[in-house]
């Protein structure tokens, strides 16, 4: 699994001009699953991501994880981060896991993420999504669960 994290003042998601989600301070997570991923990779990935420390404290230091500071979470599918842009000019997908599978691992993360008590909200997977999103810092970071 690719995490693309990024540290958001505020966050929306807009389908067919309908805002179906949206979070206030927290953090958007950009999910791309690869073949082969599993439960393990999405359980791994949400322990990293509800613990990483990119808050700032009251010292102006990250030193503080989404849990601390009571943050909420977007969560939306993005199989483009699985993209391979090595060959050519346009990006092959082979790489990504099939929906079915995929939506089946992008729906236990979302669960283990909830199951910790944090705010979860989702985009619509498989769908044409238009995404707000103010990131604060700018905080971006990429987790990828065979890493981990």
């Amino acid at each position: 699994m690719i995490i693309v994290v990024q540290r958001c003042l505020k966050a929306k998601v807009t389908v067919d001009n309908e805002i179906i989600s949206q979070i206030k301070s927290g953090l958007m997570l950009l999910v791309g699953i690869n073949k082969g991923d599993e439960f393990l990779d999405a359980d791994k990935v949400v322990d990293k991501i509800i613990n990483l420390r990119i808050f700032n404290d009251e010292k102006d230091k990250m030193n503080l994880s989404v849990l601390d500071t009571k943050g909420s979470l977007m969560v939306v599918s993005q199989f483009t981060l699985c993209g391979d842009i090595k060959k050519g000019r346009r990006p092959s997908f082979i790489n990504a896991e099939n929906p079915d599978t995929g939506l089946l691992i992008y729906k236990h993360m979302i669960n283990k993420l909830r199951d910790k008590g944090i705010n979860t909200v989702t985009g619509k997977f498989g769908a044409m999504m238009d995404i707000e999103l103010i990131n604060e810092g700018p905080a971006t970071f990429i987790i990828n669960s065979k890493e981990l």
